[in-house]
This record gives C-alpha cells, structure tokens and sequence, in this order.
C-alpha cells in the first residue's frame, strides 16, 4: 500500500513537473468548454431526432390523407356519375308514366264522351216513355237500360207485347247508329217459383225472355246478331226486396247492358302510346 501512495506521489511530481499548474487549468477549462458544446449539440441532435420523426409522422399522415382524398374524389366522381345516371333513368321512366297516364286519360276520355253520347241519343229516344218503367244509367263506365216487364211481356210469358216492339224499336234505331257497340240482354224475374208446361223454372222464363228481345231486334229491326249476348239471370240480381209486390214488380225487367269493348279502348291507349312515341322522337 505504501509503495502505492509513493508511486502517485512521484507519478504528481512528475507531471507536475512536465505541465505548469496554469497550462493545465487552461487545458481542463477548454475540456470542459468542449464537453459542454458536445453535450449542447447531443441536445440538439436529440431534438433534431425527434423533430425530424415528428415531420415524417405529419409527412406520413398527410400522404394518408391526401391519398383517402384522392380516394374519395374518385368516389365522388363516380357517385356522381351513378346519381346521374340513376336521375337519368328516374327522369325517363316519369316521363314514360306520365305519358301513359295521359295517353290512359286521353282514352278514357274519348270513351265517356262516347259513352254520354250513347245516353244522350237513348234518353232522346226514350224520352217520352215512362221513367218509371225505363231508366238508363252508367256505372263504371257500362250503360245498362232496364225495362219494367210490363212494357215487354204479360205475366208468366215470354212472348213480347206489341208495345214491347215499340221500346225495341226505339233501342234499336240508337243502336244500330252505332255499330261498334255490342250489348247484352238479360232476363230477371222475382223470386216466385214458376213451373209449367213452358217453364221449368226461373231460369228458364228470365232466357226465354232475353232471347225473345234479341230474336225481334234481329228479325225485325235489323241488328246484326254477332252484336247481341242473351242472358238469364232468374231471381238472383235482384235491384229491390222481393217481400212486397212493389219490390218484386222492380225485380222483374229486362236489361240491356252495352258491353264496353276493351280491346278498342286499349286500341286507342296503343294508338296513343305510338303517336306520343312518335312525336318524342322528332324532338331528340
């Protein structure tokens, strides 16, 4: 131990010898002068460092957001163009159906006014007839005329009244001014079963007496008879109550019902249809 202190002791000397106390002073300043400076540019290469990762943290985030903006500018666009297209269709296929739907007022138009037209010359026709014994009217766009039984038939029989003839007369010449009608004749009767020699029921009195009425206009009136239908309907149409007599003498008449034609009324919605069509495409 004590040749260790004499050896420091004599290793002191020396070097104190070789450097002046004052040239190491300035040697161990200008050391800790540039410590100092290596431990301010550790500093700021560590705040360099973190500086430098921060902006590549933003570099990296911006390059991400630019690309889900150039992403969704594509999606724009492209939903755009669908929403265009989508509008496009929606904008065509409301014009197509408000086209139809004109073309379909249009006809339905055409036809009440055929239809009125039809009353008009019937109830002028019929004028002078009892009201009570004719009545025509429309529903759902179908003309029925009915007449009582008494004008037509005597009870329980189906041969027709010369009175009768002059009904049918009157009918038939509105009729026969229109020739693209056709129409049905159908026999009702109350509920008082019938059954005889001629009868063997309702059934059988209500069709005698509707082809009865579609024999004469075609025998004597002229109407052709690939217009007329004949039709029985017994006592299950009935317009009031069969208890009383007033109910029942209601129930027994013949109708005539004028048949729409539905293949002329969708003939003139295609007709229509083709004219609209036509006219759209002289404009594009």
């Amino acid at each position: 131990m004590k040749k260790l202190m004499i050896l420091s002791a004599t290793v002191a000397i020396l070097l104190s010898s070789c450097v002046s106390q004052k040239k190491y002073n300035e040697l161990e300043a200008k050391q800790k002068e540039t410590q100092d400076q290596l431990n301010t540019a550790t500093v700021k290469l560590n705040h360099c460092l973190d500086e430098k990762e921060r902006l590549n943290d933003q570099i990296k985030t911006l390059n991400n957001t630019n690309a889900a903006l150039l992403n969704n500018v594509g999606n724009l666009a492209t939903l755009s163009k669908k929403e265009a297209e989508n509008m496009e269709r929606s904008l065509e296929s409301i014009k197509e159906k408000d086209l139809a739907i004109k073309t379909m007022r249009d006809a339905i138009n055409k036809k009440d006014s055929v239809t009125l037209a039809l009353v008009t010359s019937l109830k002028g026709a019929l004028g002078n007839m009892n009201d009570e014994d004719i009545e025509i009217n429309v529903e759902k766009g179908v003309v029925y005329v009915s007449i009582s039984d008494k004008l037509l038939f005597d009870s329980g029989r189906y041969n027709l009244t010369p009175r009768a003839k002059e009904v049918l007369g009157k009918v038939a010449t509105v009729i026969k001014n229109k020739p693209n009608i056709d129409f049905m004749v159908e026999g009702h009767t109350d509920n008082k079963p019938i059954h005889t020699a001629m009868f063997e029921d309702n059934w059988d009195l209500s069709v005698k007496r509707a082809t009865s009425v579609v024999r004469t206009l075609q025998e004597e009136f002229g109407i052709e008879p690939a217009r007329m239908t004949a039709a029985g309907r017994s006592y299950y149409v009935p317009v009031a109550t069969n208890e009383t007599a007033e109910g029942r003498a209601k129930n027994r008449r013949t109708r005539i019902v004028i048949l729409p034609k539905l293949d002329q009324f969708y003939g003139m919605i295609e007709e229509g249809m083709e004219k609209a069509n036509e006219a759209d495409n002289m404009k594009n």
